[in-house]
């Protein structure tokens, strides 16, 4: 494959971190990014030059972006984590790639842009029967799902609870559960998803904004005694659910999607109840987790892809160069997808 000696890109505007903590909602892109034209990137030793497909759009990009994530921003470099895309060149020990259809994560040049730069060791060679869209999402959400279900096993409770459940990590979870027999209980913020996310696995739905909340929730613990909470709020509601929650209670913080800060009103819990409050991200579980592990699960992430098991429900796809008129109004819409990026 031959390629060009410049690209375009969505490049950061600014380094490091920022003060703020506002979550990953935008009104527009100008603070943050500029779409310009810039160099094609040499891979290293190690690195593979992929042209990009499609770019996957997580929280944790729009995070990265404000300078609100676990690693800093480099200005000048494009953004995006996670794409799709075919291996046009390599440095030493990639060669065998070239050529490939790859799901990736970037490394020092990002995915929102024409080509990006990946560890060959972050690149996926892809099964003919994945989807571009399945594999542009095939990372982040997907091992985060396998990695937290089985903190959800290790608990050895039948049933578990997940904020924002309407996201395409819960489906995804919602899926694994229901295969194996643990009933997922699902809170949103909204009427009218019981029967999809019903369709996808989950056991439980309930709006935690209806009339009534507590008190539903509260049957369902007696019920079901749910150990493990997996959230992406990090709210009071969180933590009032964690609250109604039996004795050995885990809840799991792996996101921030609300600006607005949890309140622990019985902290006596912790105490007498021997109940836990901890994080997960997924870069310290493949950091820690053994490789043939982590070849396990994104074989069985894959096929779960290739049989339909699971799906990755698009609700948007934004041409690159439309980026800046059409993207902070398409991640402002309601959760029904995700919404990705086209060269």
């Amino acid at each position: 494959m031959t390629k060009p000696e410049t690209m375009r890109a969505l490049v950061q505007l600014h380094d490091g971190y920022a003060p703020t903590a506002e979550g990953p909602h935008i009104e527009s892109l100008e603070p943050y990014l500029e779409y310009r034209e810039i160099p094609v990137p040499e891979p290293r030793v190690g690195q593979a030059l992929i042209r990009v497909i499609l770019a996957n759009i997580n929280p944790s990009d729009l995070h990265f972006i404000k300078g609100e994530y676990g690693q800093p921003r480099v200005a000048g470099a494009p953004a995006g984590f996670e794409a799709v895309g075919e291996v046009a060149a390599a440095g030493a020990g990639g060669e065998g790639l070239v050529g490939k259809r790859v799901a990736f994560f970037t490394g020092g040049s990002g995915a929102w842009a024409d080509y990006a730069i990946a560890d060959v060791t972050s690149c996926v060679p892809l099964r003919d029967d994945v989807r571009d869209e399945d594999g542009a999402a095939l990372l982040v959400n997907p091992m985060s799902a396998i990695a937290m279900f089985e903190e959800v096993k290790k608990s050895e409770s039948k049933s578990f609870i997940m904020t924002a459940a309407a996201s395409q990590l819960c489906k995804l979870m919602a899926g694994l559960a229901r295969d194996e027999g643990v009933s997922a209980i699902s809170i949103v913020r909204r009427d009218g998803l019981d029967e999809p996310l019903k369709q996808v696995g989950a056991a439980h739905v309930l709006n935690s904004a209806a009339d009534g909340f507590r008190a539903d929730l509260a049957g369902l613990m007696r019920e079901e005694k749910p150990r493990v909470l997996l959230d992406a709020l990090a709210d009071p509601v969180a933590a009032n659910i964690f609250a109604l929650m039996p004795n050995r209670a885990r809840w799991i913080i792996y996101g921030k999607l609300t600006s607005e800060p949890p309140v622990l009103e019985q902290t006596g819990q912790l105490i007498f109840m021997s109940k836990r409050i901890e994080g997960f991200w997924l870069v310290d579980w493949m950091r820690t987790t053994p490789p043939q592990d982590q070849i396990g699960a994104m074989a069985k992430v894959q096929e779960r892809f290739a049989t339909g098991k699971w799906q990755t429900d698009v609700r948007a796809i934004v041409p690159l160069a439309e980026a800046f008129e059409k993207l902070p109004g398409a991640l402002a819409g309601q959760n029904t997808g995700k919404v990705m990026i086209a060269p």
